[in-house]
């Protein structure tokens, strides 16, 4: 199937981001499915280049030249002049470079232009200094698309996912307290019928099984452990399977996740942040994938930070973003068919 190319966001320039997207660009240079151009100052990629003795990056106009040029360079979208990048230390001076560039990217998606946008790793506390309102990438795409037609439940929606597993999350970057605080039966019944959205269009399951965790110990022992599992997560099960979703009640999260249980459904509906990150990341640690999910446009982007303590030392490995750029392409593809 013939999609256009895929756009990065750089990232935060002083962390890992050009460096993964160079090492990415090595390992794909020759499958030109997988086509994709950058979006950063040409000076960010030159001189990362530099330092890890790749050949110069490749200046195009438009994304479509990113095709012709993929086999030979990498392709960036120049942003124009920018100070200098000292690896590992972040510049507010950077932040407008940093969100210009994820901007830049979904409004290549929403043209038509691009088939899917993959975000390099962003320092959130930077960019709240910098004046950010936004808690991540995730509500800051579901704010750049707001206005945008949708196909099915609107998010956005934070997936995590690796081999074998995909977990969406009910609460994300919350304190624990506030997390089971806010949980509600609303809140849920929007996530899994967005998630139950996604894994049909996205990822070409005809008839998604969702299990959804309970948010206490053995999903509250029968309200010995707490009445979360009674009074919201239970109900807000049973409204999805009244939509016609195969959804099932509240499971023991510490049952959960192990291979056998994993055979039981085809995505998770985790209630906070950790209960979905650390399964995941623990089977899979350096090839996870974040996908977010009911937005009108595909994004991805590598399951990591920016991991300043590394940055400029050549040692960063490129595979969740690699496993990202993968992903933005099967669903891009997954999409199309569907649609």
């Amino acid at each position: 199937m013939t999609l256009p190319p895929l756009v990065l966001s750089m990232g935060d320039p002083a962390g890992i981001g050009p460096e993964i997207t160079f090492k990415a660009w090595t390992a794909l240079q020759d499958q030109i499915d997988h086509a994709f151009a950058v979006i950063a100052p040409m000076s960010v990629m030159e001189e990362a280049a530099a330092r890890l003795g790749m050949g110069a990056p490749m200046r195009i106009n438009e994304l479509a030249q990113s095709t012709k040029a993929f086999g030979t360079a990498l392709p960036v979208l120049d942003q124009g002049r920018t100070g200098k990048i000292t690896p590992g230390t972040p510049s507010r001076a950077q932040a407008g470079f940093i969100t210009d560039s994820i901007a830049s990217g979904v409004s290549l998606c929403l043209l038509g232009q691009a088939a899917a946008l993959v975000t390099n790793p962003i320092s959130k506390d930077l960019l709240y200094r910098a004046g950010f309102t936004h808690p991540g990438h995730t509500e800051y795409l579901g704010a750049l698309t707001k206005d945008s037609a949708q196909q099915g439940p609107r998010g956005p929606v934070m997936m995590l996912a690796s081999a074998g597993l995909r977990v969406a999350l009910t609460t994300v970057h919350l304190p624990l307290k506030d997390a089971a605080a806010q949980l509600s039966a609303a809140t849920i019944i929007k996530t899994g019928r967005v998630m139950h959205s996604a894994l049909i269009r996205d990822f070409g399951i005809a008839a998604p099984r969702i299990a959804l965790a309970g948010l206490n110990p053995h999903a509250g022992e029968s309200g010995a452990l707490g009445r979360e599992e009674i009074d919201i997560i239970n109900p807000a099960a049973q409204a999805l399977r009244d939509m016609g979703i195969n959804a099932t009640d509240a499971q023991p999260a510490d049952t959960l996740f192990h291979a056998e249980a994993r055979e039981g459904y085809d995505g998770v509906l985790a209630m906070y942040h950790d209960q979905g990150l650390i399964p995941v990341k623990t089977l899979d640690f350096h090839g996870g994938v974040n996908i977010t999910l009911g937005l009108p446009i595909v994004r991805t982007s590598p399951d990591h930070g920016t991991a300043f303590n590394i940055a400029g030392k050549g040692m960063a490995r490129a595979d969740s973003l690699i496993a990202a750029i993968k992903s933005a392409r099967e669903i891009a593809v997954n999409r199309a068919k569907h649609d």
